[in-house]
């Protein structure tokens, strides 16, 4: 377990000794080439036993079988990347590339759970074991109250007010997914598991390390968290890099 844990800590290039023995959960900006270098850097290093992907469905990520993993346009099609609006595959292929043989789960939640979410809330969407992961109880309402503040600024501010406990409760749902895929992939495989995902789930403090912990409180867990032209990163992670903000349209612009 110590050789182990010294290999994890000198692959991760770290000056601390936290160290994460289970899961690496590599945050991200979806459309920043820089962040996905890091994250595929980051797991040729520690060659994880499975990768969980938030861009892809369960069903995608059975897709992704040995005969097409190796091809970047085969892998593609096959995931059916093109129609699935995430940023251009060649930034996600070289995490594929860089663990091989590393199993690839799926965690994305598909559209019709989400807008379930809305009417039932994210327990039912979640099925059986939402209380292990906390789906079943309200949060704290200071804790609700920051979510959906965030949701609105994420939305610039064009969500009416009613909306906004739907989109918290989604977020928790996917946060939550996660989490589940992940303690799948540890148990299927021993780990340790790469998670490839958005700062916003990366975070400690509610996203999946915190759904993690509720539903396998004994996991070692290491976050990064990528930013951009050195802006703050809120959320509390084990470490926090920053790369060059790229050329973006205006997010607010088809709020407009």
């Amino acid at each position: 377990m110590i050789i182990r844990a010294l290999a994890l800590w000198m692959s991760f290039g770290l000056t601390s000794p936290a160290l994460a023995q289970d899961v690496m959960i590599l945050g991200e900006v979806h459309d920043n080439p820089a962040h996905h270098a890091e994250q595929a850097a980051r797991v040729a290093q520690v060659q994880p036993k499975a990768l969980v992907f938030e861009m892809l469905t369960a069903e995608q990520a059975a897709r992704a079988t040995p005969d097409v993993r190796g091809d970047k346009d085969a892998l593609e099609a096959a995931l059916g990347w093109a129609e699935s609006g995430w940023p251009d595959f060649s930034m996600y292929y070289p995490i594929f590339a860089a663990a091989p043989d590393a199993a690839i789960y799926g965690a994305q939640v598909p559209r019709e759970a989400a807008r379930a979410v809305l009417s039932d809330g994210p327990a039912a969407s979640f099925g059986e074991e939402a209380s292990r992961y906390g789906l079943d109880r309200d949060l704290p309402p200071e804790e609700q109250a920051a979510r959906e503040t965030l949701q609105k600024e994420a939305h610039c501010n064009a969500l009416p007010p009613e909306m906004l406990p739907g989109m918290v409760a989604i977020q928790r749902l996917r946060d939550a997914v996660l989490a589940r895929a992940t303690i799948e992939a540890l148990e299927a495989t021993g780990g340790p598991v790469a998670v490839i995902t958005g700062n916003g789930h990366a975070r400690r403090d509610w996203g999946v390390p915190a759904y993690l912990t509720m539903g396998a409180p004994d996991l070692d867990i290491w976050v990064l968290g990528q930013t951009e032209d050195a802006r703050p990163l809120d959320g509390g992670f084990d470490l926090v890099t920053s790369a060059p903000a790229v050329a973006r349209p205006d997010p607010c612009a088809a709020f407009k």
